[in-house]
């Protein structure tokens, strides 16, 4: 007796060994129960073929692929495009896909039908491999003709090779329309730099920092120049000042030999002796010899004057009835010359000097120059290296487009062409078999519950004391009588004295 739900290993023996023929008969029935429905339920069909992701023809460090989203990104995208109404609608026109469903049902359903019977699944990487990309993809379409499924299962595929052509194709193009368009702009840029540069240099030019060197080469080669000048000029005018002394004394004695010394000759001699001292003191030192003998002759002639008498009458100065010596006419000459000498020397001497303070301000200017041509230089190399950037990328971007356009790219491969299926994917006869036969068993420990749970009878002494509430006193033991007339054993009743 089964109380509360609560029972143990005697009441399962007792409830197998006389009920054990549900269980097996149970399940049997219930096996073919689901052999049936597999039967009776319409058949589907899938149709199955594997996409593969083939690698450029050409490797990748020589072109690098223009498309480098993730395969299942792209994967996603194209599924969303193919999926989409209008590319399944040309498909159910194309196969003439529901026919009796179109008047009844609109082609939204229809269309959302097709595409829960087409699945698109990637496929995993390969183990034991560093490439962790998605090789490809399958492609399965299951629909009630074997035919049909195959049909549309080519279609789908072709619909996926010819968008990722496509994609590709079209991506490369725009890449390398949108390169070319931004390489007009750089180029223009660079323009602009160039020219900046050009007309900097033009502007500076020797202030450049390249030519600072040479710059102080140049100073330095002035300075010695003027140095050199100087000094001849200096000279010049020493061999011009004694020239002239030795001149004016030529002459002096020259007039004294023609006015036979008259006192108007010799303060005119005086004077002229007085205007060469100055000239020597201007030039050398109060102890210069020339210096020394130009004031002792001052001082003779000063006492010739003092020592001559008075005269009452001064002679006039004698015409010159003959030119004058050679030797007064060379020395004239040689006057004249050094005249000129020191003018071309003091001349050059002034441009050497210009030329200094012309090279002085651009050394001055140089360390300006640098930082200014250094900034123009910057943004020129900038847009330099920005524009050859470009100019690689475009090109690599109208090779990609090239080999997108000629397939050898990266590209979808079919493995296996679409499969025609013989047996049908759904219904599955060994799974509904399957699962009858585990229902049947289910139901079978089911039944055999209910009929332990429905069992009243008495079997142990514990059951009487449970629903009597007497405690046993003793027990018949079962007794069996083999007798010829009965087939089985006589079983006696059992007595039970209680007690109150």
């Amino acid at each position: 007796m089964v109380r509360n739900g609560e029972f143990g290993i005697d009441d399962v023996k007792r409830v197998s060994r006389r009920y054990w023929w549900i269980l097996p008969l149970s399940v049997l029935i219930w096996g073919a129960v689901g052999i049936g429905i597999a039967d009776l339920l319409p058949k589907k069909y899938t149709s199955q073929t594997v996409v593969l992701v083939a690698k450029p023809t050409v490797p990748t460090e020589y072109v690098r692929p223009v498309v480098t989203e993730d395969l299942s990104r792209r994967l996603a995208s194209m599924k969303e495009q193919i999926l989409s109404r209008t590319r399944l609608e040309p498909v159910i026109e194309k196969f003439d896909l529901y026919r009796k469903d179109r008047e009844k049902t609109h082609m939204e359903e229809l269309v959302d039908r097709l595409r829960t019977a087409i699945e698109i699944s990637p496929l995993a990487p390969m183990a034991g491999t560093e490439d962790r990309s998605l090789p490809g993809f399958s492609v399965s379409v299951t629909f009630n003709n074997p035919q049909v499924a195959q049909q549309i299962c080519t279609s789908i595929t072709s619909m996926f090779m010819a968008q990722d052509a496509s994609d590709l194709e079209q991506q490369a193009s725009r890449t390398t329309s949108f390169l070319s368009e931004q390489l007009g702009e750089a180029k223009a840029k660079l323009d602009e730099q160039d020219a900046k540069l050009a007309q900097f240099k033009r502007e500076y030019m020797g202030s450049l920092p390249e030519e600072e060197q040479g710059n102080l080469g140049v100073l330095m080669s002035l300075n010695s120049q003027l140095d050199a000048t100087t000094q001849a000029l200096s000279r010049a005018q020493q061999d011009k000042a004694f020239n002239e002394s030795l001149l004016n004394q030529q002459e002096a004695n020259w007039r004294a030999t023609q006015t036979r010394q008259n006192p108007d000759d010799m303060e005119d001699k005086l004077r002229a002796l007085k205007e060469q001292l100055a000239a020597l003191e201007a030039l050398y030192t109060p102890k210069h010899p020339d210096v020394v003998k130009k004031r002792s002759q001052i001082e003779e002639l000063q006492k010739k004057i003092a020592e001559a008498p008075e005269m009452g009458d001064r002679l006039a100065a004698a015409p010159r009835t003959t030119n004058e010596p050679s030797q007064i006419q060379q020395l004239r000459a040689t006057s004249h010359q050094q005249e000129l000498n020191i003018a071309d020397l003091t001349k050059r001497q002034a441009q050497i000097q210009d030329q200094i303070r012309v090279q002085q301000g651009r050394v001055q200017a140089s360390p300006m120059v640098e930082q200014e041509l250094k900034e123009l230089t910057r943004n020129y190399q900038s847009a330099l290296d920005f524009y050859n950037e470009l100019l690689r990328k475009r090109d690599n971007s109208a090779m990609a487009a090239s080999l997108a356009h000629q397939q050898e790219g990266e590209q979808f491969r079919v493995l296996d062409p679409p499969s025609l299926p013989a047996n049908p994917s759904f219904p599955n006869t060994t799974k509904f078999a399957v699962g009858g036969l585990a229902a049947g068993f289910a139901l079978g420990l089911g039944i055999l519950y209910v009929l332990m749970l429905m069992d009243q009878t008495f079997h142990t002494e514990r059951d009487v004391e449970v629903c009597l509430k007497l405690s046993v006193l003793t027990t018949i033991p079962l007794l069996e009588i083999s007798e010829p007339s009965h087939v089985g054993s006589a079983v006696a009743q059992e007595s039970v004295v209680a007690s109150e």
